[in-house]
C-alpha cells in the first residue's frame, strides 16, 4: 500500500491555516486526508530491511556515544574512589560501539552496490564510515538531485526572510536532522585539515562571518560535493566544486 510520511508540524500548521482548532481522532483523520488531497506530498519509499537495520544501528550508536560522553564527564567530576564503576561502564559502552561498527561493516559488505557507494563517499577528505553509512541509509536521494535541492532536503540551505525593502537574516531550518548532526561532527575535522574546506572556513571568518555560519557553509559545500560525486560516480579530488 502506498504511504506518505509527513512532518507532523506541517499537518498541524495546515489545520490551523484552515481554521481547524478542535482536535479529536475523527477530526485528525479528516484533516490528514484533506492535507494529502490539497498538498499532494510525494509518496515515501519504504527502506529495504538491511538499510533499515543500518539506520537503527546508527541511531543506537549515536545514543551510546552520548552515554560515553556522560560517563567521561562523570569521571572528571566524581572523586577517584568512585572511578572504578564508572570506568567499567565506559568500557562496556565502548565495547558495544565497536560491535555496532563491525555489524555496519558486515551489512554494507553484503551488497556490492552499497560497498561501491561507501568507497566513493569515503574517498572524500574528512568523510568517514559513519557519515557514509548515514548518507547511505538516510539520504537515498544523494546523487539524484541538484545542489540546491539536496542542501534543502538535509536542512542546510539558507532560507530567505525578506519583505519589501527589508532583507531579513538568512537561517536554516527543517531537513533531516540525523544527517545534519553527523555532517556537522565531520566538519570539526574538515575545518582543520581539509585542503578545500579549511581555507574556505578561514576566508569566511576573515570576512566577518560568525563561526556557526561558516561551519554551515562548509557543511553545505561538502554535501554538494558528495552529491556531485555520487551523480557522476567518481572519486574525490581537490578540484571538485
Amino acid at each position: 500500500m502506498p504511504i506518505v510520511i509527513c512532518n507532523a508540524a506541517h499537518v498541524h500548521s495546515y489545520a490551523k491555516a484552515t481554521g481547524q482548532l478542535a482536535k479529536t481522532d475523527r477530526i485528525d483523520a479528516f484533516t490528514i486526508a484533506h492535507f494529502g488531497e490539497a498538498i499532494k506530498p510525494n509518496l515515501s519509499e519504504i527502506k529495504p530491511e538491511k538499510l533499515q537495520h543500518i539506520s537503527n544501528l546508527l541511531t543506537t550508536r549515536s545514543q551510546l556515544l552520548t552515554l560515553s560522553t556522560q560517563q567521561k564527564n562523570r569521571l572528571q567530576l566524581m572523586p577517584k574512589t568512585t572511578h572504578a564503576p564508572h570506568s567499567r561502564v565506559l568500557k562496556s559502552i565502548q565495547k558495544e560501539i565497536q560491535w555496532i561498527d563491525k555489524q555496519l561493516d558486515k551489512l554494507v559488505q553484503q551488497v556490492p552496490q552499497w560497498k561501491h557507494d561507501v568507497d566513493i563517499l569515503t574517498s572524500a577528505h574528512s568523510v568517514g564510515r559513519v557519515l557514509a553509512y548515514t548518507l547511505l541509509s538516510e539520504l537515498p536521494e544523494l546523487g539524484s538531485l541538484n545542489r540546491r535541492e539536496i542542501a534543502s532536503l538535509v536542512g542546510i540551505a539558507p532560507m530567505n526572510r525578506d519583505s519589501g525593502r527589508k532583507q531579513g537574516k538568512r537561517s536554516i531550518q527543517g531537513g533531516r536532522h540525523k544527517i545534519r548532526s553527523v555532517l556537522f561532527v565531520s566538519m570539526f575535522t574538515a575545518i582543520q585539515h581539509h585542503p578545500v574546506l579549511k581555507p574556505m572556513y578561514q576566508r569566511l571568518l576573515a570576512a566577518g562571518k560568525p563561526k556557526k555560519v561558516a561551519l554551515i557553509a562548509c557543511a553545505r559545500k561538502q554535501l554538494i560535493t558528495l552529491n556531485a560525486m555520487m551523480k557522476q560516480r567518481t572519486y574525490w579530488n581537490e578540484n571538485m566544486t
